[in-house]
């Protein structure tokens, strides 16, 4: 896709209203949060609150207002319309730590336009942050009450000295390359896993230099791809492949490190 596709859509007017529309679903979601919450389990056996149900109707009516003709894929109510520009959102990212009362939780809603992920919006409430970018903007980061910051990679290459995340570890621990995993984490500095949005913010502003995970879904890491990318990342899935809309893993570094895990992986 060249500048011409993308900037007739007015990205400016997009992230103006992706951040509206995310700062509207956290004031919603931050009012159910600690409260006591009606839980049910969707076919997928993940839950759903009233509290993600409001969220993702708050943004699509955002949407809506200002691009009636855009489609809308979202994790409580599906796909609606087909369209060139595609929002992709979930409202609630981490909808079993905010049920327990944990703040690893955000607010998700990206734009694909022409199969290619052009914008990213991910807050997160509880943390009073919230990070966005731009294809070709850079990456920022702004927390409540206080500027901005441009988010920036580590310049990590080497594997032994990284920082890693993993996420989903049941799910790596029951695939086929999890011997693999093993070994990077035998070798890597130092392993954590941190949850959801909260590796990605830590990894485009420098303060962690990989994550992985498996069981994901393009919603879970739509926009969270875009801010990594633009922070001068890469994202992939665990086998290289480009990030699109059927993506289940991911693997996000820094370009020369995500060559070497890729490249481990494969082994």
């Amino acid at each position: 896709m060249n500048d011409a596709s993308s900037t007739a859509v007015d990205l400016d007017h997009a992230l103006d209203v992706a951040r509206a529309a995310a700062a509207d679903a956290a004031r919603i979601a931050m009012a159910h949060f600690h409260a006591p919450l009606d839980v049910e389990t969707k076919a997928d056996d993940s839950p759903v609150t009233v509290a993600d149900r409001a969220c993702e109707r708050a943004i699509r009516e955002r949407i809506a207002a200002a691009f009636p003709d855009h489609a809308v894929f979202g994790e409580e109510y599906g796909r609606d319309g087909e369209h060139r520009c595609l929002w992709l959102i979930d409202p609630i990212d981490g909808t079993r730590s905010f049920i327990r009362g944990l703040e690893f939780w955000s607010v998700q809603i990206a734009l694909m336009i022409d199969g290619e992920l052009v914008l990213g919006v991910s807050a997160a409430p509880p943390f009073d942050e919230t990070a966005w970018a731009v294809r070709g903007r850079g990456a920022w980061l702004a927390r409540a009450g206080g500027g901005k910051q441009r988010l920036q990679v580590a310049e990590a290459d080497s594997i032994d000295a990284m920082d890693l995340s993993l996420g989903n570890v049941r799910s790596l621990a029951r695939g086929p390359g999890w011997a693999r995993i093993g070994q990077l984490v035998e070798r890597a500095r130092r392993t954590r896993g941190y949850g959801d949005f909260y590796p990605y913010h830590r990894l485009a502003a420098g303060g962690l230099d990989a994550v992985i995970e498996s069981d994901v879904n393009i919603l879970d890491i739509a926009a969270l791809t875009v801010i990594v990318r633009e922070a001068g990342g890469i994202c992939t899935t665990l086998s290289g492949e480009a990030i699109d809309l059927g993506t289940t893993s991911i693997i996000a570094a820094s370009a020369a490190l995500h060559r070497r895990l890729v490249s481990f992986l494969d082994d």
